[in-house]
């Protein structure tokens, strides 16, 4: 993901370092991530010009200190948990879904406090790819099922809405993207289809 002075942060699963590309300068810096075996995942920038990331092979997500380079870790309340993707709302709130045990959660940075709702699809669901809507709604999608199932979730009534069935199948998505001018999610599926989802 690029930061606000245009470099990249990115992350490298199999080594197990966040890292950060200077785009000017071509300088990478690696920073390695504490526990072992990790996996660092999805990852985001926040309004501070601070990078947040999951850890897919652990109950954690970690953030590193743009200047200093300093990593924190963050452990979520169940140690069964598997964070994939994550994403920021305009209030700094980070939601994730927990690949391994069908949750959506929300990871409140100001205040430490941790949140998580069972997908519609239950344990077994394995929701992956999500995005935030311009009314800090997120959504993702169910990958254990064929089809694949594309859901939304109010914050504010916390429940789950617009549950639709992917016509390809999907296959697994893995990546979504919200583009606020048209209020439209673009994902990619493993069915060789590219999709494109109109928010209400």
């Amino acid at each position: 993901v690029f930061d606000h002075n245009g470099d990249i942060w990115f992350t490298v699963q199999g080594g197990n370092f966040v890292g950060k590309l200077g785009t000017r300068t071509g300088t990478v810096e690696l920073v390695p991530v504490p526990t072992e075996r990790a996996r660092p995942y999805g990852i985001v920038v926040d309004s501070d010009n601070r990078p947040w990331f999951v850890e897919l092979g652990t109950n954690k997500i970690a953030s590193v200190d743009p200047e200093t380079l300093e990593l924190e870790e963050i452990v979520l309340p169940r140690a069964e948990t598997r964070p994939r993707r994550l994403q920021m709302s305009s209030k700094g709130q980070l939601w994730y879904v927990d690949y391994a045990a069908g949750y959506l959660g929300r990871f409140d940075p100001a205040t430490g406090k941790v949140e998580e709702w069972l997908v519609p699809g239950g344990a077994e669901a394995r929701p992956y790819g999500m995005a935030i809507d311009d009314q800090d709604r997120p959504w993702f999608v169910e990958t254990a099922g064929d089809p694949n199932r594309f859901i939304g979730f109010d914050p504010e009534t916390t429940e789950f809405f617009s549950i639709t069935q992917i016509a390809s199948g999907g296959g697994t998505v893995r990546h979504m993207y919200y583009h606020p001018p048209t209020r439209e999610i673009w994902f990619g599926t493993d069915t060789n289809h590219i999709g494109r989802a109109k928010v209400p």
